[in-house]
């Protein structure tokens, strides 16, 4: 498995090369890989079906002149900027039958996560169907979202590790669906930062997955890159 720790300066990079990695994968055999990325900026990112006027205060948004993006995958739309770390994941279907049940595969790569947490002096645990949490209070830190391709699959999370969470409540509305340890409580008294130092994190994560040496973008990577944002 590759490892690529890769932060582009814009939003709409960092979020274009996590599909140019799973198309690469899925049709020229670019294989199995971890990245780590982080932005400079502010963001929002909907999910594949997630709807503007429903998930972000657009107001604060247009005042603010916030960047609002849409990713591939499923899940919720959320927060990006400096403090909050993305990992992603292309991983084969056929080398990882685990991964398969869609269900399954989040709590299977979530059990892998929370070990690397765990190496990194964190205590956290799985709360379906997708997020990772930790305290008494069941506080959430770690959304988890997935594109399903016919042999590979694209599986992106974050991690809140020094964030400014004021900003949630700012730009975004209460979900219309929520997950049942949630129980109702608004932002910042459901999200936190957790206290880990995140190049510590990543050298753990990439342990237990294996990779190999770091490897800068590749001239065919850079290549799709420019083509899918240019289409």
């Amino acid at each position: 498995m590759k490892l690529r720790d890769i932060s582009f300066s814009t939003p709409q990079e960092n979020i274009a090369f996590d599909e140019v990695l799973l198309s690469l994968a899925e049709k020229y055999s670019g294989g199995e890989c971890l990245r780590f990325w982080e932005s400079s900026r502010i963001f929002i990112v909907l999910g594949r079906i997630g709807r503007a006027e429903i998930d972000i205060n657009s107001n604060q948004i247009q005042q603010d002149n916030v960047s609002v993006l849409r990713r591939s995958s499923g899940g919720g739309t959320v927060l990006q900027g400096p403090g909050c770390l993305n990992y992603t994941l292309i991983l084969s279907k056929q080398k990882h039958p685990e991964i398969n049940d869609l269900r399954k595969s989040y709590e299977w790569i979530s059990d892998k996560v929370i070990a690397a947490l765990r190496k990194s002096g964190l205590d956290a645990y799985f709360r379906p169907m997708s997020d990772l949490a930790t305290g008494s209070g069941e506080k959430k830190f770690s959304g988890n979202a997935q594109r399903r391709a016919k042999s590979y699959i694209l599986h992106h999370g974050t991690i809140l590790y020094k964030f400014d969470l004021s900003l949630i409540s700012r730009y975004l509305k209460m979900p219309q669906e929520v997950p049942e340890y949630r129980k109702h409580r608004p932002h910042m008294d459901f999200v936190t930062n957790v206290p880990i130092d995140p190049n510590v994190f990543k050298g753990h994560l990439a342990q237990i997955f294996q990779t190999s040496t770091m490897q800068p973008p590749s001239p065919q990577e850079l290549s799709f890159l420019k083509e899918f944002l240019n289409s």
